[in-house]
């Protein structure tokens, strides 16, 4: 019989062969952990070498057996005399069978990279588009052009539906593009099966897929059933996919090809740069009022006659927007996701046919909409991304004449924004790099765009085409932040301690000295602006100076301001904080032939301001820093 002492020295002989086993599972772990990165590696290797030998290959050539057809059916039937940049490039190598990812800028031309395609072979194209608004109106260019086109809609009538479902079946059918939603791919086994009959038959010529960035959850505007179109390149081999999208950071490009199953497919990439389009920052008035204002003299004198977007943050917006221009006699009408399909594509229509002057629409509206002469895009709040602003901008302007795009900013839009996004990761830092763009004063917008997007222009790609270039000789002083810092921190270790949360104008109130006197500090009040005062705690929150602290009720959720994780670099006695104050002069703008609009509102352009920037700064050892934004003369 074995004694306690024999089985605890047993226990103890187990302990230590387990952990010899635990070390050697360790070492297997890390050896595995190893051979997957090396496997990752190989594989990017061999995906780069594709891709590099696929770039290598001449394009844009003029010698491929189908390149006569490609030049007679540019000119025959879309009546064009020649290509833009990368358009030649895109469509021979979707016409040669290959895999492609396009990305243009808004206005480059990418619908014409399948479409032109889609006449010169036999067969039919299908196009994934994520918009209805998008479908409708390449369908109704493409009608016009005499062009046999068809779409699939949620909306569609059933014997629509049935008709464009049969056209996958029928060899006869003269249909050459058919325009459907990732949701019919992902949730219509009929229509996948129909398709599955029009490959068999070998009348599926190629899938584009039109702003595929929405494949990637990286991408700004993801959407999940996009993901569902990874089986094709396995369900239909030797079909080439063209992806197309006017927004693509390389991360996103990378998620993309994976999701999508075509690694190492050729990348065609053109400049973001939009030269044509001028970028610019208006103070946004805190009523409803004197938005409308503003928003009545810009339609109706700047862009007088001339077609516009005017972007809302909400339905509700949308609609107390519209209707206020409208009691001020301006021909426009809104969109958005709760009107009926009927009455969105009767919107759509009208704009589209000047019947009405301007869209005041929610982001529902907006990524490929084909009208070339939309002059103005006006958000009446800021936009959730660059991404997002990229593209909603980019709207204007696609008939590469010049086109403005004007943004009303004020701090208590990024709490309407912010509640709504920061539920999702990564958000509120895409979020708080719009806030940036329009806190700047000094340096370029354009840059700025370029930064984001991994690209470097310089100011000679902007052409003083935005209003921090167009007025370079403005003088510029500094003030100091420090104070305000450590007051502001202040304030909110005083309402913690009162179990009291402030939101941003709770916050300012106390540093104002209004408010409950409880709440308020015991110094002077700031000698600043309050308009100024938005625009520093708007800074120090991007910067994690402050953070926010969101909280939900029964109805809505709302943004609380607390001390962020640097707001402690403060009381070193080393570190600075600077805002040079830009005085900004009268700013006029200038619209040339053969776009030129009539400038009648010198009022409005007293009141314009050329926002806030603060310079990258950022060094570990939290050593003598600077960080600014900036103001104009009317922050007085």
């Amino acid at each position: 019989m074995k004694t306690i002492d024999d089985l605890e020295k047993e226990i103890k002989n187990v302990d230590r062969e387990l952990s010899k086993v635990e070390s050697e599972i360790a070492k297997l772990k890390n050896q595995q952990r190893q051979l997957h990165e090396k496997k990752t590696a190989l594989k990017n290797s061999i995906n780069k070498i594709k891709s590099d030998s696929l770039a290598s290959v001449d394009w844009a050539g003029k010698s491929y057996e189908w390149s006569e057809d490609v030049k007679n059916t540019l000119r025959n039937v879309f009546k064009l005399k020649s290509f833009r940049p990368n358009q030649l490039s895109a469509i021979n190598c979707t016409l040669s069978g290959q895999h492609a990812i396009v990305v243009m800028p808004t206005g480059a031309g990418k619908s014409l990279c399948y479409q032109l395609p889609a006449l010169v072979k036999p067969g039919i194209t299908i196009v994934c588009s994520p918009l209805v608004s998008l479908m409708e109106d390449q369908v109704r260019s493409l009608t016009k052009k005499d062009i046999p086109a068809k779409l699939i809609t949620s909306t569609s009538s059933r014997e629509e539906s049935n008709a464009a479902l049969n056209i996958l079946k029928d060899k006869n059918s003269p249909i050459k593009l058919l325009y459907v939603t990732p949701e019919r791919f992902a949730k219509s086994k009929r229509f996948m099966a129909n398709l599955q009959k029009c490959f068999a038959d070998g009348r599926l010529q190629r899938i584009a897929i039109d702003e595929v960035h929405c494949c990637s959850q990286w991408g700004h505007d993801f959407r999940p059933d996009y993901k569902f179109l990874g089986i094709l390149s396995n369900m239909f081999p030797k079909i080439p996919i063209l992806g197309l999208t006017a927004t693509a950071t390389a991360h996103v490009l990378t998620d993309v090809q994976k999701i999508l199953n075509i690694p190492g497919c050729l990348v065609i990439k053109s400049t973001f740069n939009r030269p044509n389009l001028f970028y610019k920052i208006l103070e946004k008035p805190t009523s409803q009022e004197e938005c409308l204002n503003i928003l009545e003299k810009l339609i109706k004198y700047r862009y007088k006659e001339e077609s516009g977007i005017v972007y809302t943050h909400s339905i509700k917006d949308c609609e107390e927007i519209a209707m206020g221009l409208r009691k001020r006699g301006l021909k426009v009408a809104c969109y958005h996701a709760n009107l009926e399909a009927d009455t969105r594509s009767k919107v759509h229509t009208k704009w589209h046919d000047k019947h009405y002057q301007a869209i005041v629409a929610t982001v529902a509206f907006g990524m490929g909409i084909d009208k070339p002469d939309v002059r103005f895009v006006i958000h009446h709040t800021i936009s959730k991304s660059m991404e997002n602003y990229y593209q909603e901008s980019g709207r204007a302007g696609r008939d590469s004449n010049r086109a403005e795009c004007v943004t009303l900013y004020r701090l208590q839009d990024v709490f309407k924004v912010s509640t709504m996004v920061f539920s999702s990761v990564g958000s509120l830092d895409h979020l708080y790099g719009m806030v940036k763009y329009c806190l700047n004063g000094t340096l370029c917008r354009r840059q700025l765009i370029a930064e984001h997007f991994d690209e470097d222009w310089g100011n000679t790609d902007c052409n003083k085409m935005c209003d921090v270039c167009a007025n370079p000789t403005s003088k510029v002083i500094e003030i100091n932040l420090e104070l305000h810092c450590r007051t502001l921190a202040s304030i909110i270790d005083n309402a913690d301690k009162q179990d009291t949360k402030l939101t941003a104008q709770k916050l300012l109130d106390a540093w104002f000295l209004k408010g409950p006197v409880n709440l308020r500090h015991k110094g002077k009040e700031p000698n600043l602006s309050r308009n100024l005062g938005e625009d520093v705690i708007a800074y120090l929150l991007v910067e994690n100076y402050l953070v926010e602290d969101f909280h939900f009720t029964a109805y809505s959720t709302i943004s609380y301001i607390k001390k962020g994780p640097n707001i402690d670099l403060v009381q070193d006695p080393e570190f600075e904080i600077k805002m040079p104050v830009r005085k900004y002069s009268s700013f006029e703008l200038d619209r040339p032939a053969p776009s030129e609009i009539e400038n009648n509102i010198l009022d409005l352009e007293e009141k314009e301001v050329p926002k806030k920037r603060k310079s990258h700064s950022n060094d570990a050892s939290h050593s003598k820093k600077t960080k600014t934004i900036v103001i104009d003369d009317n922050d007085d």
